[in-house]
């Protein structure tokens, strides 16, 4: 078993706070003789529907020396995730997410380097306060 993220808990509060449910935590997805462990599986009944809206999150704490290598593992992981979880027929319908603190979105994704990644892959973002344990921006 990996080691959960520091910021872990907190986020678990904040989506849980935005009325989610935690259904896996984590949410192992098996890939031939393989096992993935994307750090949380949640869902969210709408009242408008009889099936609830089911999201995976891989939480990030971006807290070492090099940002870019943070970056890299992040996404690479997230791409790793997302074929899984693609090829999973129990998972189907289940969007991949990134959590991040606020201040990592500022310094990395309101800076060049992250609205070029925006711009040109798929990364959905749930944003996060870690001290108030509040999502603050989901970015689809």
């Amino acid at each position: 078993m990996s080691a959960k993220d520091m910021y872990h808990d907190q986020f678990v509060r904040a989506l849980q706070k935005d009325g989610w449910t935690i259904t896996h935590d984590p949410l192992i997805i098996g890939v031939g003789k393989t096992d993935l462990l994307i750090d949380l599986g949640a869902e969210r009944m709408l009242a408008a529907e009889r099936e609830g809206e089911q999201i995976a999150v891989e939480i990030k704490s971006f807290i070492k020396l090099s940002v870019i290598h943070d970056l890299k593992e992040a996404v690479g992981q997230f791409i790793l995730y997302a074929g899984a979880l693609a090829e999973s027929p129990e998972n189907v319908g289940r969007v991949l997410y990134l959590a991040i603190r606020e201040e990592t979105y500022e310094a990395v994704f309101e800076e060049a380097i992250g609205q070029m990644l925006l711009r040109h892959t798929h990364l959905p973002l749930i944003v996060f306060n870690a001290s108030r344990e509040e999502i603050t921006q989901w970015e689809k």
